[in-house]
Parts: C-alpha cells; structure tokens; sequence
C-alpha cells in the first residue's frame, strides 16, 4: 500500500512538472508564434492575426540590395566568429581542464564575465577601443568583438563536456608514446566532439543576434542585420522585419537540428 501511495505521489509530482515545463516552453516561444504569421501579412503594417496572407514581405527583404548587404555581413561575421572561437574556446576549456583547481576557479571568473557585465558597458568600452584602433564599422571589429562574447559560451560548454570524460584515457594515450598535442586530438577530442559543437552552435548564434554591440561598433557597409532591424523598427515599422525576424529563427532552428544529428550520427557510430 505504502508502495503504491509513493508510486502515485511521483506521478502526481511528475505531471506538475510537466504542465510547469510546457507553461515556461510556451511562455519561451510566445513571440516566436506571433512573429511568424505576422511575417506572411499583406499589410503595410505589423498585424496579428493577419487579416490577408503574402509572401509581399519575403519578397520585400530578398529584393533589397540594403537588407542583402547586412544579411551577409551578418551571416560572414557568425561563420568567422563560430571558426575562431571554437577552437580557442576549446583550447582554453582544455587547458583550465588539466590546471589546478585554485587556477581554474579563479579563470572561470574572468571567463563569465562577459555574460555577467551588462552588455552595453561592453559595447562602449569596446566602442572606444575600436576609435583608437581604427576598427569601429569594419568587419574585423565585428568579428573580434563577437569573439570575446562568444568565447565564454563555448568555454563553459566545453567544461562541461571534460567534466564527465575519463582523462586516465589520453593518459594511457600519452604513456604508449603519443605527444600530448596528438593524444588531446586523437583521443580527447572524439570523446567531447558533442560539447564542442554545441559551444560552435552556441558561437554561431551569439554573433548572429547580437544587437547592442553591433549598434555601435558596425555601419555602413558592415553594418548587421540586427543593426539595421533596430533601426528600421525606430524609424519606420513594417513586417519586413518581421519577414526577417522569421528567417534568422529558420536559419537557428535548422543549426540547431543539424547539430543534433551530427551528434546522433557520432553516438550510433560509437
């Protein structure tokens, strides 16, 4: 009896946490259901629920040299971003791995601290860094500054992945011959490929939606296409944004299915 009343409690348990899950999970993408269909609207202006159905805004952001422009700053910009900081990421979240415990605590504060410090402080720090350097509105600005805040996310996931890894393994690597170098590749790597992908995936995406920063250190021709998206919604706005808005969530969700099945792919290889 007493077995049955527990078995019924964790259920009961169990079911509250999943209404509570699927409320948050809801509450999460709220926005993103709204987007989207106001995204296929034939109004000059942002509606929900669209009264006429189009494609007038897709057309609107394909066909403007401008929107192009910035889309491909953008696009560029994540690509080098996720190729510099996946691997420097990586190499740090290894060598913290192999440290002493008093140095790595005391790296992973310095390593958060582009997550904890409020961004715009970021931004304008990084603003007059660049107009000494002559990086303000360059792509190479871009891509640093994204770098330093992608750097964090890929270093953490990275831990996380060594965290459960048997080192003894590269160990016995490194024991039969192989330099470390060649033991961290071969063997270490295999074993954490998941976590660094999704610290790439996380890369990817970090550039891609940052905003404050770009405000201020991109234009002109490298201005990105969150940047002209903020300013498109002060000045005047139109679901061409939204139209937008709707294809960077496209071009997230499918990063995130194809990292996915790559990690699916290497757990059924295994």
């Amino acid at each position: 009896m007493a077995v049955q009343e527990m078995a019924g409690q964790k259920r009961t348990e169990g079911l509250w946490l999943a209404v509570i899950g699927s409320a948050v999970l809801f509450f999460l993408i709220l926005p993103t259901l709204i987007v989207i269909p106001m995204s296929f609207s034939d109004a000059a202006y942002l509606e929900f629920p669209p009264k006429e159905w189009s494609l007038r805004w897709y057309r609107e952001y394909f066909g403007s040299a401008e929107w192009m422009a910035a889309t491909r700053t953008s696009i560029v910009a994540a690509i080098l971003t996720t190729l510099i900081a996946t691997p420097l990421g990586a190499l740090a979240a290894y060598g913290l791995h192999c440290s002493s415990t008093r140095i790595r605590n005391a790296a992973q504060i310095l390593v958060v601290m582009p997550i904890v410090v409020p961004i715009i402080l970021i931004a304008v720090g990084v603003f007059h860094l660049y107009a000494k350097l002559g990086l303000n509105y360059t792509l190479a600005g871009v891509v640093i500054a994204h770098v330093a805040l992608a750097l964090p996310f890929v270093i953490i996931t990275v831990l996380s992945g060594l965290k459960s890894y048997d080192f003894n393994q590269e160990l016995a690597a490194r024991s039969m011959g192989a330099s470390r170098p060649r033991a961290m590749l071969d063997v270490t790597l295999p074993q954490v490929k998941f976590s660094v992908q999704a610290g790439a995936f996380l890369a990817f995406i970090t550039s891609l939606d940052e905003v404050v920063v770009a405000m201020l250190i991109s234009g002109g021709e490298y201005a990105t296409i969150t940047r002209r998206m903020f300013n498109a919604l002060r000045d005047q706005i139109e679901p061409t944004v939204a139209a937008i808005s709707t294809c960077l969530i496209a071009i997230s969700v499918l990063a995130l299915i194809g990292i996915q099945l790559i990690g699916r792919r290497g757990r059924g290889e295994r």
